[in-house]
């Protein structure tokens, strides 16, 4: 049995999903939700409320992989600089925590959930509730996070693990944290 925690990054919301997989096509919601950073405050605080709230969610369920999503180009310089540091501090937490750490764009996110790179939003959060038997569709941040963590595990046999002999990458990107 391993249990995912994905991660979708944002600036104000940043989703998460975790997964229980218990082999082959088996696979279990736990929970989900979003870390709200707090929109009145400064971006140190945004980022610190991130951080705390990732880092908190990694020790009261302890996951025995992490995957999120890896960083796209933004509309903006402005808008990739503050998604940038948001992920970074979910990285942060997820790095601290010596949990193997997983890194997927969303067009493999969506390739492996939906079939095709190009779904929408609510595609997602259709074949999410499809894939986990769930009773609605998540929130939209919270879909996105379950679905790295479907993709982490639907694609988690062909990856390099952290350690192993093998260099060479497929599907996803490891993340080597510090050890």
């Amino acid at each position: 049995m391993t249990v995912v925690l994905g991660i979708d990054p944002g600036s104000r919301v940043t989703g998460f999903g975790l997964v229980r997989h218990t082999g082959g096509q088996k696979s279990a919601y736990i929970t989900s939700g979003c870390v709200r950073a707090t929109l009145a405050e400064s971006a140190e605080f945004r980022l610190n409320e991130i951080y705390s709230g990732i880092k908190a969610l990694i020790a009261e369920h302890q996951p025995d992989e992490i995957a999120i999503e890896r960083i796209f180009m933004a509309r903006s310089a402005e808008s990739a600089l503050k998604l940038g540091q948001a992920r970074g501090v979910a990285l942060l937490a997820a790095s601290r925590s010596k949990t193997p750490l997983y890194e997927y764009e969303a067009k493999k996110v969506k390739q492996a959930v939906v079939g095709h790179g190009a779904a929408k939003k609510d595609q997602v959060q259709h074949m999410v509730q499809v894939l986990l038997r769930l009773s609605g569709p998540p929130q939209e941040d919270a879909a996105d996070a379950l679905a790295i963590a479907l993709c982490h595990i639907q694609t988690g046999g062909n990856l390099a693990r952290p350690g192993s002999a093998s260099g060479t990458f497929r599907r996803g990107r490891i993340v080597e944290s510090e050890r």
